[in-house]
C-alpha cells in the first residue's frame, strides 16, 4: 500500500474567522492525562471521557468506538480488538485477548480464495463491541452510553473526511461498488468524498444508539444480531446466530516481557506479535549501539537483517496458547537464542563486506490518566475497508478475517477450523521504568506494527518523541524485501541493501504503508502524546 498524502493538514476543519486549515495536533501535553489515536476525532472523545473524570480504560473505549466511526476503513463494531490494561491500583498489567471467531460453518473447502478476501463469506465474528464493553465494565469508571455518545454524535452529525479516506477510498474504488459498501461510503454511491465533505452515517448511529440503551450483548442474542443473521443468509453467508451467540469476550492473558536499555517492555502475547518485537530488542543489544540507527547504511543493513530474522522465526514458530500449548513458544525470547541469532546476523553482514563490530488495515490508541493507569488499544477490521460488504439497516462494515487463517497445513496452530482465532500480527505495549509505565505505543500495519515500534524505540534514546515517531522508517519482509521511504534517508542505505542481497521497494515519504505509531510518554512535567503525521490522528489531554 503506497498513499502520498498532499499536506498533513486537517483540510475538513476550519477555526471560525479562519481560511487557513487547523493542523492536526501531532504533539500535546497535560498533567491530567493523554490520548493519541489515529484520527482527531477519536482523540476528543477520549479526552472528554477523561475530562468527564473516567479513566484509561473509559477514554480508549470511547476513542476506539469513535475510531470505528471516523476512520471506516480500518476498523469498527464489525472487527476485532485486543488490549493491553495496566492498572495503578492494585499494580496489574494484562492483556485482553479479543480474538475473533472463525464461523461453525467454516471450513477451508467452503471458501474459494476470493471469499476469503471479499464479501459477506470473508466475515467472522466481530469482537469489538465485546471486547469495548468488557475492557469498560472491568477495569472502566463510566457506564456505556456515555462512552458511546460521542462515537454516536460523530455517526449522526458526520465526520469531515480526508485526503487520506478519499486516496484510500479511490484505491479500493472497484472493490466497494462490487459490495454493498459504495453507498455508504463513497459519494452518491459512485466516487470519492473530496476532503472536506460531510460523511454522515444515520444506519450506524442507530446501531450504536441501539447498543448504548440495550447493551453490548444485543450485538450477540438481541435485535441487531438477528438483523446480521438474517442479512447474511440472504447473502450467502457464513456468520449465523449462533455463532454470534457465543460472545467473543476477550480472555485475560499474561503478557510477555523482557528487559532493554534498563527499562522493562512488556508486550502482547500470542496471539499477538509481542515475541518478535522483545526478540529483536534482544538481538539488537548484542551489537554496539552506534550501529542501531536505520539513518547510516550499517545500521539499515543490521536492522534489516534483524527484522527479517524476527519475521522467520515468528513465521516457523505458530504458537496458539487455546489450543496447542505443546509447542515451545518461550525460546525467541531467550536472550541464549538472540546471542545466537546476532553472531550469524554478524557472519552474514561480513560476508557482504560489511563489518559490524559486536554488535492490512488496522489502527491503534495509546491512554494515560492520572492515576498512573494505562491502556494500549489495536483494532482491526483486517484489509482497508475489511470486506467491502455491510449490512445496510445497520451501518457497519464487516471484516475480513477470514484471509487471515492457515488453508494448506492441517497442523498449523491457525489452519481454519470452526471457531478458530485468526493469526494477528498486533503488539500493543507499555513500556516500565521502576513500578511506572513510562510509555505507551503500538501501530497498525500488519507484519511492519513490530518493525515501525522497533525503530521508534530505538529513536527514543537521543529523539524527542515527536521526532521518533515521525523519522523515516523501514522494513524488512520474510523475503528480504525492504521497503523505505527512500527520499528521507540516504541514497547510499539503498545501494548497500541491494548489494548485500535484498530487494529494495521505494516507497513515499510518510508512508501509510510502513506503520502508524500512536505514543504517550510520560516526562517529568507532566504527559506528552504523538500521533503519527503519516495520518489523521492527533494526540491531546484535559486542560484543568
Amino acid at each position: 500500500m503506497n498513499t502520498r498524502r498532499k499536506t498533513e493538514s486537517e483540510t475538513e476543519h476550519l477555526e471560525p474567522g479562519r481560511r487557513r486549515p487547523v493542523q492536526p495536533q501531532r504533539v500535546a501535553h497535560s498533567r491530567n492525562g493523554m490520548v493519541s489515536t489515529a484520527h482527531f476525532a477519536a482523540t476528543r472523545a477520549g479526552v472528554a471521557m477523561l475530562e468527564a473524570g473516567g479513566n484509561a480504560a473509559d477514554a480508549a473505549a470511547a476513542a476506539a468506538f469513535a475510531l470505528g466511526v471516523c476512520e471506516p476503513q480500518a476498523s469498527g463494531i464489525g472487527g476485532q480488538t485486543m488490549v493491553l490494561v495496566h492498572n495503578a491500583e492494585p499494580r496489574t498489567t494484562v492483556a485482553l485477548d479479543g480474538s475473533t471467531r472463525a464461523p461453525n460453518r467454516a471450513t477451508p473447502e467452503s471458501l474459494t480464495k476470493k471469499e476469503m478476501r471479499r464479501g459477506y463469506r470473508a466475515t467472522t465474528v466481530p469482537s469489538t463491541p465485546a471486547v469495548l464493553d468488557y475492557l469498560r465494565s472491568t477495569y472502566g469508571t463510566l457506564p456505556l452510553a456515555q462512552i458511546l455518545e460521542p462515537a454516536i454524535e460523530l455517526a449522526e452529525s458526520g465526520f469531515e473526511t480526508t485526503e487520506l479516506f478519499e486516496a484510500l477510498s479511490e484505491r479500493e474504488l472497484k472493490n466497494l461498488k462490487d459490495g454493498n459498501a459504495a453507498e455508504q461510503f463513497l459519494k452518491k454511491g459512485t466516487r470519492p468524498h473530496k476532503p472536506g465533505s460531510r460523511l454522515k452515517q444515520p444506519a450506524l448511529a442507530k446501531t450504536l444508539s441501539r447498543l448504548a440503551k440495550a447493551g453490548a450483548d444485543d450485538f450477540y442474542s438481541g435485535r441487531i444480531a438477528r438483523a446480521i443473521h438474517a442479512d447474511m443468509q440472504a447473502h450467502d453467508g457464513l456468520l449465523h446466530l449462533d455463532d454470534l451467540a457465543q460472545v467473543p469476550r476477550p480472555i485475560e492473558r499474561r503478557p510477555v516481557s523482557s528487559r532493554f536499555q534498563g527499562a522493562r517492555v512488556v508486550t502482547f502475547p500470542p496471539p499477538g506479535a509481542g515475541r518478535v518485537l522483545l526478540e529483536m530488542l534482544s538481538i539488537l543489544e548484542n551489537f554496539p549501539e552506534k550501529h542501531w540507527t536505520p539513518d547510516t547504511p550499517k545500521g539499515a543493513l543490521l536492522l534489516a537483517e534483524v527484522m527479517r530474522r524476527g519475521a522467520l522465526d515468528r513465521r516457523d514458530r505458530p504458537y496458539d496458547p487455546a489450543f496447542f500449548p505443546q509447542v515451545e513458544d518461550q525460546k525467541m525470547l531467550d536472550p541464549a537464542y538472540a546471542k545466537q541469532a546476532s553472531k550469524e546476523i554478524r557472519k552474514r553482514i561480513r560476508s557482504r563486506g560489511t563489518t559490524i563490530q559486536s554488535s492490512g488495515e488496522t489502527t491503534h490508541l495509546s491512554v494515560m490518566d492520572r492515576w498512573g493507569n494505562a491502556v494500549a488499544l489495536t483494532q482491526s477490521i483486517e484489509r482497508v475497508f475489511g470486506s467491502f460488504v455491510a449490512t445496510p439497516e445497520l451501518g457497519f462494515l464487516y471484516n475480513n478475517y477470514m484471509s487471515a487463517y492457515e488453508y494448506e497445513d492441517i497442523g498449523h496452530p491457525y489452519y481454519l477450523r470452526p471457531n478458530a482465532p485468526p493469526w494477528a500480527s498486533v503488539a500493543p505495549t507499555i513500556v516500565f521504568r521502576g513500578s511506572k509505565p513510562s510509555l505507551v505505543l503500538g501501530s497498525p500495519g500488519s507484519e511492519r506494527i513490530v518493525s515501525a515500534m522497533l525503530q521508534v524505540l530505538i529513536r527514543l534514546r537521543d529523539k524527542s518523541a515527536f521526532d521518533a515517531v515521525a523519522a523515516p522508517r523501514l522494513h524488512c519482509s520474510v523475503k528480504g524485501k525492504v521497503s523505505l521511504e527512500s527520499s528521507r534517508f540516504r541514497d547510499d542505505i539503498p545501494e548497500l541493501l541491494e548489494k548485500s542481497g535484498f530487494e529494495v521497494d521505494h516507497r513515499d515519504a510518510y508512508s501509510f504503508y510502513l506503520g502508524c505509531v500512536q505514543l504517550v510518554q510520560r516526562q517529568k512535567d507532566g504527559l506528552v502524546g504523538v500521533a503519527d503525521p503519516r495520518r489523521d490522528g492527533s494526540a491531546g489531554g484535559p486542560r484543568t
